[in-house]
């Protein structure tokens, strides 16, 4: 009698299901922001490929809105990104607990202006057949960040802050230095992973621009 292989499973050696595999997951990190919340807003949007490497940044201006409508602009930005590249496995990385704990279903969504899309997102998600999303610290966040306040930047005319421009190591003082009128603080960071973490904290308002000069010590 002929040995049968069970359908939509292929036979593996001596006659055994083979392990079923499952694609590899993309991973997106997200952020939405908005400067007097309402004002004006924009979204950011950092796409890595299953490798990890950087695939797609995405950033746009959306108008006067608050952070949370300009948070969900920016997921709708992240999963037209998959459904248009045929993305498979996908897992968004948000600082925002409120659409995290939405998307979840932990929280109800009752913002009127939330909720058409909440229901957008909700209903591209399920299409994705491997999809999860998870809550991450604004430190673990800050490429896409950086991109949203790019986008807002460059609608207000003003220059790309410090953090967004190419990394450039300066002599001599830097120019924060020479700014008599405004105090300098040194603070130590180390930077892993693409990513530079003060090692102190730092009392700065949301959205204050900061310029870093960079002077690579040993280790200790």
């Amino acid at each position: 009698m002929a040995l049968r292989t069970p359908p939509n499973r292929a036979a593996g050696l001596f006659g055994e299901p083979a392990p079923e595999t499952k694609p590899l997951a993309w991973r997106a990190n997200i952020d939405g922001g908005s400067r007097g919340n309402p004002g004006p807003a924009s979204y950011g949007v950092v796409i890595r490929d299953s490798r990890g490497d950087i695939v797609a940044r995405l950033k746009k201006y959306i108008g006067r809105t608050t952070n949370n409508v300009a948070e969900y602009y920016g997921l709708i930005a992240a999963l037209d990104y998959a459904q248009s590249n045929n993305i498979r496995a996908l897992r968004i990385e948000s600082d925002s607990e409120l659409l995290v704990k939405q998307m979840r279903g932990q929280y109800k969504v009752k913002s009127a202006d939330l909720k058409p899309l909440y229901e957008r997102a909700k209903k591209m998600s399920q299409a994705i057949p491997a999809f999860r999303i998870d809550h991450v610290y604004r430190e673990q966040n800050r490429e896409a960040d950086l991109l949203a306040n790019e986008a807002m930047d460059e609608v207000s005319g003003k220059p790309p802050t410090v953090e967004n421009r190419n990394p450039k190591i300066e002599s001599g003082n830097s120019k924060a230095e020479n700014r008599n009128s405004v105090p300098v603080i040194k603070v130590r960071a180390r930077f892993r992973s693409g990513i530079l973490y003060p090692l102190e904290d730092v009392d700065l308002p949301d959205g204050a621009e900061v310029e870093i000069l960079l002077r690579p010590t040993s280790k200790s």
